[in-house]
């Protein structure tokens, strides 16, 4: 090997930057922006072979970018830690980020729930804004790359050492590596080791929007499968029977138990109560708008005032025919009987089970089914305002693999991107200074 050679490979074995960005998903591309706006030498690194691919992926693959409501409202719709969030939002918000993505040329457009999309309806275009603004400001972007461990040197963050023992040296580190949710996108949990390994408490991880199982003998026999319910109140029992979360939106009945948005938004309360119980009680409110004894008079009379017509002709406008025709069986009362015939105490029943029907669940999907990890790099250890590690100097946190978790509809990434975006503007800063 000539001397030149020797010394282009040592070269190589001693790069600098300023910042050093783990993870190339929605709040490492936001970190690795924001150091590169302060002027900092930014590497970003990911083991994937694409960038972003979490952001191509979400809200089926259209991208929910952000969600417009009050910041308030946003606060609660993220139960993990939201309140964490107040003096980030306060630097940085979900109009910020909107404000952000227009700049960047990405027209966006809110639908119901405040759920901000790009216009474009292409998760992909979010996608390529982001990297075109990378290249703007000449960040560094290494794929297919694995890191075995970050250095810490002296109390500090000082670079990171790749899996094939290349060593790149930094002023500061972000990582920005996600949950375990998701693994084809690349969250594996990697990063919880490197965090400990600073001096971090991992608090206990645990699948959220994630669906519920059932051993249920309808749910085994697969009668409802497939059927989906439209804006149903579904509740989490404790065990004396009382509401723990009411969630108001649609769910869907599947082969091995409960789906759709108002069951994964319950998910994380199951997942509690399990630890207490082997099985919670599910809730499910056809009618959440009228009361049972309402329902009960309604129903009634429309029997009443149809005396030949069977039960199951005068009530299919009130339900779908394959949920109106199990809680008919479940009461034992037969589709084809009519007014005259049909069993006042059953009949109440059923009404009841209009309103209370109960699922029995005894489990979730695990972990790497979950849309979202719960658990994570304790809040307590970092500096709501910097995203700076309180343990170790010149290292930051960013996105999931913080112990912050909200539920699906924008909320998460929208603490992905503010969290983002403060990591990287106060590494850059940092390591500026």
């Amino acid at each position: 090997m000539s001397a030149h050679e020797m010394k282009r490979k040592l070269m190589i074995k001693m790069k600098q930057y300023d910042v050093i960005v783990i993870g190339g998903g929605p709040s490492g591309l936001m970190a690795a922006i924001a150091a590169g706006e302060q002027g900092a030498g930014v590497l970003l690194i990911d083991k994937g072979n694409k960038l972003g691919r979490k952001l191509a992926i979400s809200g089926g693959g259209r991208c929910n970018v952000t969600n417009r409501l009050p910041v308030e409202e946003i606060i609660k719709h993220i139960p993990g830690n939201g309140r964490f969030l107040y003096s980030a939002f306060s630097e940085f918000n979900n109009e910020d980020i909107i404000k952000f993505f227009e700049n960047l040329g990405i027209q966006l457009k809110e639908e119901d729930h405040g759920r901000m999309f790009p216009v474009t309806d292409k998760a992909q275009s979010v996608v390529d804004a982001l990297l075109n603004r990378l290249k703007q400001l000449r960040v560094t972007i290494r794929t297919n790359e694995k890191i075995k461990s970050v250095i810490y040197e002296d109390g500090q963050a000082a670079g990171i050492v790749t899996n094939n023992g290349e060593m790149i040296h930094s002023q500061a580190v972000i990582i920005a590596v996600g949950g375990k949710s998701v693994p084809h996108t690349g969250s594996t949990g990697d990063g919880y080791e490197w965090a400990e390994a600073a001096g971090h408490t991992i608090t206990e991880l645990f699948p959220t929007e994630v669906p519920v199982t059932s051993g249920e003998p309808f749910i085994k026999q697969k009668t409802l499968q497939g059927l989906s319910l439209r804006d149903v109140a579904v509740s989490v029992l404790n065990k004396k029977g009382k509401p723990i979360i009411t969630h108001k939106m649609d769910m869907l009945f599947t082969h091995f138990g409960l789906s759709g948005p108002a069951i994964l938004r319950c998910s994380q309360f199951v997942v509690k109560e399990l630890k207490k119980h082997p099985q919670v009680p599910i809730r499910i409110d056809l009618y959440p708008d009228i009361n049972e004894e309402t329902l009960f008079q309604k129903m009634y009379k429309e029997l009443k005032e149809a005396p030949k017509k069977t039960i199951k002709n005068v009530l299919k406008p009130w339900m779908q025919e394959r949920y109106l025709l199990f809680l008919l069986e479940k009461n034992g009362i037969s589709p084809n009987v009519s007014f005259s015939e049909l069993p006042k105490d059953p009949f109440r029943q059923f009404v009841r089970d209009c309103k209370q029907f109960t699922v029995f669940a005894n489990g979730t999907l695990s972990l790497d089914k979950a849309f979202v990890t719960g658990g994570g790099v304790s809040v307590k250890e970092i500096d709501p305002k910097k995203m700076a590690s309180k343990k170790m100097e010149g290292l930051y946190f960013c996105g999931e693999i913080l112990d912050i978790h909200g539920y699906t509809g924008g909320y998460n990434i929208t603490s992905a991107l503010v969290t983002g975006r403060l990591a990287g503007l106060n590494a850059g800063q940092y390591a500026r200074s």
